[in-house]
């Protein structure tokens, strides 16, 4: 919970680690809910793009990481 904005605004967090923070794909989500409820501040534009990007990174990599296991993963399992 305290990784992503959910008790405070993404602009508390320092300039220097705005980039990393942004990998957090929860981040874009949470900062887009905040706005559109409260009306506060800009738009999260590239917030919400960078969580969709590594949505989609981790989903792609995850779904080529099951199929290279999936032969022993009901064996291990």
């Amino acid at each position: 919970m305290y990784a992503s904005p959910v008790v405070y605004p993404a602009s508390l967090v320092p300039s220097g680690f705005q980039w990393l923070y942004a990998l957090n794909p929860m981040v874009g989500v949470i900062e887009g809910f905040r706005w559109a409820l409260l009306a506060h501040g800009e738009p999260p534009g590239l917030l919400v793009l960078v969580s969709a990007s590594v949505s989609a990174v981790l989903f792609v990599t995850g779904g080529l990481f099951f199929k290279r296991m999936e032969r022993s993963f009901a064996d291990v399992v």
